[in-house]
């Protein structure tokens, strides 16, 4: 994957959870798309060929919501969760192999979500968890170390919205050879929490086999601003993978606002230095399609 980065621009995929539901699927449980894999995952693999039809060449896995003390609320035991992540990626490979692409050609990416993702409370937006680096590192490190063992192109460490996880994220992958990437919530130029962004680049900076940083979940606005800072403080690839321009509402659980389109911000995030570029939430296959055409154009 390093060297197809080298090489040129990446085109991720959309917002599964947004895929699954446009496929006819129930994901406002509080385990969001992560209940469809461990019911249904046939969906997932059509989910991903979906996205891989429409140009992308990585495939996010559907592990973002699968934690241990997440499915522990419903009863589901540790080595069922293990098994879970590990399906994740053997899904989203199945998908590759079943849109005829390799390993060479099309990537898979294991998702990380961040803590406050296991707590469907919204709280990935704010950082305010109320635990410390270390109880953070603590609570990540096995869900890293079940996801590298299962052998996927890079670990994708994403919607991280404080320094807190970001320092609890590079502990908890030092042992790991697995590239990973991390990945900010930002807004305003500053990460959820309200910290820096630069400092938030220096730790990612640190970390063990880092591959790319960047941005997701956020605005498209919020995100051009957040590449540009990243870009004087870091000469790292970046990711972006902006929201549709919606806004998430815990309490309701549905999205609020209007979509705002991407595809124009492309060419000056390719310009910019961005070489894994996609869509969030609320970001399907239509929309992923003229990402993808704008990123592989060429360029004079």
């Amino acid at each position: 994957m390093r060297t197809a980065l080298q090489n040129g621009p990446v085109v991720l995929d959309g917002g599964l959870g947004t895929r699954l539901e446009a496929r006819g699927n129930d994901v406002s449980s509080a385990l969001w798309s992560a209940e469809i894999l461990r019911q249904q995952p046939e969906e997932v693999r059509a989910a991903h060929q979906d996205f891989f039809e429409a140009g992308a060449r990585v495939a996010t896995t559907c592990s973002y919501q699968v934690s241990y003390s997440g499915f522990a609320r419903v009863g589901v035991e540790t080595d069922a969760v293990d098994e879970l992540l590990a399906r994740s990626i053997a899904v989203a490979q199945d998908a590759r192999a079943a849109s005829g692409l390799g390993p060479t050609e099309a990537w898979v990416m294991a998702s990380v979500g961040p803590y406050g993702a296991s707590l469907g409370d919204g709280s990935e937006y704010t950082g305010d968890y109320g635990l410390s680096a270390a109880e953070l590192r603590d609570w990540h490190r096995r869900r890293l170390q079940v996801l590298a063992a299962a052998k996927p192109d890079a670990l994708l460490c994403e919607t991280i919205p404080s320094l807190a996880e970001v320092v609890a994220l590079r502990e908890a992958l030092s042992d790991l050879a697995t590239p990973a990437i991390l990945s900010f919530t930002v807004a305003d130029g500053r990460l959820r929490s309200g910290e820096s962004l630069v400092d938030a680049v220096r730790i990612a900076e640190s970390t063990p086999n880092i591959l790319a940083i960047g941005v997701n979940c956020s605005a498209v606005a919020d995100t051009d601003r957040a590449l540009r800072i990243m870009r004087e403080a870091s000469e790292l690839p970046l990711i972006a993978y902006p929201n549709s321009g919606e806004v998430w509402d815990a309490n309701a659980r549905s999205w609020l606002g209007s979509a705002q389109s991407l595809v124009a911000y492309v060419p000056e995030w390719l310009a910019l230095g961005v070489k894994l570029i996609g869509g969030c939430c609320r970001v399907d296959t239509g929309e992923l399609a003229e990402i993808a055409a704008a990123a592989t154009r060429p360029r004079s």
